[in-house]
């Protein structure tokens, strides 16, 4: 196991991936964030970068107050440490690998072919390193007719079919409002770096992991295509709906929308009494779930005939009081102020001043702290690459 910087003071008595260190080879979001997620958990992770201006993501969303540290890349890069290479310089490149063969773990998300050429892709790096794990993440997976194109997560929003069930039927496609191809990407990179670990504890033998966008985007589907093969018929786009479940949307309110999940006949038949309209389970049209979905737009627009009637809150408590689940659509300003969002402490605060959403999970009860924000450009190369030269 290769030495790791030590990790800021944390309230964890040992963070979960201490001493082991990451190379992170790629920009944008997917390995991005299985790195920042890697590094959370006490990794070391050191993200190479172009000199002429690192990663895309310094530039995209860029802040007022501080220029190269766009929206997205301060999120999904804090407590890294930033090298830069220059891919045309064989010093460079000879001192990178040897970075690589040091780790513990590599995660790339380079255009299709270039580790290979550089001489650092995985059988190159495994065969210097048999103990390295090397996770390649590519756009449409390792083999096939599409393997060697590149991808983005609008596009396997599209090619993978999440566009299609997203959005209302007759409007145009609606891309989900998250990159979640591409951090659902770096989870299971994640995932796969974890299991490996686990393994190479075992055997003492690393190994090469694959991981793509289209095949996340295919995971996320698994239940649309699996009713597609019982049923041979497509999902259609259902807004907030969820096929063949009635009541269980947003409705609109009189200051915004209101999700209410009810699709039993118990619950709706409390969902009537709040609306003031106990008749309405004894209607043959909304007796059971099943007609209930089959008059969805008849019982939407009664319902709704009520809701708009008084704001968000008025009928979330009156729901609340009746046991209904109920949750308001919320902005992100809404989100962050949220007192259960404090409660959480999810918003942290790092050392250096940088507030960042923490990894969604606790060991313990204990969250891992973001132990630093995200690097400079090129901050630790000297650190970096020059102490693994004169090594």
């Amino acid at each position: 196991m290769s030495e790791a910087a030590a990790p800021a003071e944390s309230p964890l008595p040992k963070p979960p991936l201490e001493g082991i260190r990451v190379v992170e080879l790629g920009g944008s979001v997917a390995v991005p964030y299985a790195g920042w997620v890697l590094a959370t958990l006490g990794a070391e992770v050191v993200k190479v970068e172009r000199p002429d201006g690192g990663d895309d993501a310094r530039a995209w969303m860029p802040p007022e107050r501080r220029p190269g540290f766009g929206g997205i890349f301060t999120a999904l890069n804090a407590g890294k440490r930033s090298v830069t290479v220059d891919f045309k310089d064989p010093a460079a490149l000879e001192r990178l690998a040897t970075l690589i063969g040091r780790a513990d773990v590599v995660v790339q998300n380079l255009r299709p072919g270039l580790a290979e050429r550089l001489g650092i892709g995985a059988e190159a790096m495994l065969a210097a390193n048999p103990r390295l794990i090397y996770c390649d993440s590519g756009a449409f997976g390792r083999t096939g007719p599409l393997a060697d194109r590149p991808g983005y997560d609008p596009l396997m929003q599209a090619f993978g079919g999440i566009m299609s069930v997203t959005g209302h039927e007759g409007t145009d496609p609606v891309r989900v409002g998250t990159s979640l191809i591409d951090m659902g990407t770096g989870m299971w990179a994640v995932i796969g770096v974890l299991a490996a670990l686990r393994r190479r504890d075992a055997t003492g033998a690393g190994g090469r992991i694959d991981v793509s966008l289209y095949e996340t985007a295919l995971g996320w589907m698994t239940y649309h295509v699996s009713n597609f093969m019982a049923s041979g018929r497509d999902p259609r786009r259902p807004g907030t709906r969820s096929p063949g479940m009635a009541v269980y949307q947003a409705f609109a309110c009189a200051d915004g929308h209101l999700i209410i999940a009810a699709p039993s006949d118990r619950l709706f038949a409390k969902v009537a009494a709040v609306l003031g309209h106990p008749e309405w389970p004894g209607d043959p049209r909304f007796a059971s779930n099943e007609r209930r979905f089959e008059n969805i737009e008849v019982l939407v627009g009664l319902i709704e005939d009520v809701t708009r009637t008084r704001p968000r809150a008025h009928w979330q408590a009156a729901l609340d009081a009746a046991g209904v689940p109920s949750a308001p659509l919320q902005s992100v300003s809404e989100v962050v102020a949220h007192p259960q969002t404090r409660a959480l402490g999810i918003v942290e605060t790092t050392a250096d001043g940088w507030e960042l959403v923490g990894l969604p999970l606790s060991f313990d009860g204990l969250r891992p702290p973001q132990r630093s924000g995200p690097p400079g450009l090129g901050a630790d190369t000297e650190a970096v690459l020059g102490g693994e030269a004169g090594a």
